[in-house]
């Protein structure tokens, strides 16, 4: 199982290095535990028990580009994981399928596995356009890449309605997205993301497509993830 931690915006220095420390006391039997902190904090990573991702690469690589960071820095600081296509950042920076596109193929070229999250609106989802703006997304997000490369991205689903808010698809709702991106991309791994947390975690382990979660908010509480990694992996 894949568990992926999206601290987001979050925890300043002194904090960071405090939840570290807790981080270091989680235990797991089954689960590869990402940890994706925020950039300043990438380079503080010093967990055995847990792997590094960030949440975010440069469509380009190293060169003049103010405030970027290429995926060979990245590289270079043994990142090994990277979040790409979340929601806030399509809706908040105009982040576009075209630019993930460009950002996967810069991770792919350095052994960093990118996690492309997909997912639809409440509208969308109303208006039975869940499995067109997925199908478009992945599409475009993975165009010119071989059937090798896109084998190595991990998929995670993330509901924008779902995000944040306390509320979960079904069972059979997420089944269907999950076994669609697992028809467009045989042999991926699917995660599933959006309001997960240590008491929903048994309801959602009905679904046997899920390969594994993206967590938002629930990755800054390391006692409760200790929980949700126990009920997850039982």
């Amino acid at each position: 199982m894949i568990i992926a931690l999206n601290n987001k915006c979050n925890l300043l220095k002194d904090e960071f290095i405090s939840y570290q420390l807790e981080l270091a006391k989680l235990t797991s039997q089954k689960s590869n535990i990402i940890l994706c902190p925020s950039t300043p904090y990438i380079s503080m990573f010093n967990l055995e028990n847990i792997e590094l991702g960030s949440q975010n690469v440069s469509k380009n690589d190293i060169g003049a580009h103010t405030g970027e960071v290429s995926a060979s820095q990245l590289a270079s600081l043994n990142v090994k994981y990277c979040i790409i296509g979340h929601s806030e950042r399509r809706q908040e920076l105009y982040e576009t399928s075209d630019d993930i596109n460009l950002k996967i193929k810069n991770l792919l070229e350095k052994n960093i596995t990118p996690i492309l999250c997909v997912g639809e609106t409440k509208q969308e989802k109303d208006n039975a356009k869940t499995t067109s703006k997925i199908s478009k997304q992945i599409e475009i997000a993975t165009k010119d890449l071989t059937q090798d490369e896109k084998s190595k991205i991990i998929i995670a689903y993330e509901p924008i309605w779902s995000i944040g808010t306390g509320l979960i698809p079904t069972i059979e709702e997420i089944d269907t997205t999950l076994s669609l991106i697992k028809e467009l991309l045989p042999g991926v791994k699917t995660l599933y993301g959006g309001s997960a947390n240590e008491e929903n975690i048994e309801y959602l382990k009905k679904s046997e497509l899920i390969d594994g979660y993206l967590l938002g908010g629930l990755s800054l509480k390391p006692a409760k993830l200790q929980i949700f990694i126990n009920k997850a992996e039982n």
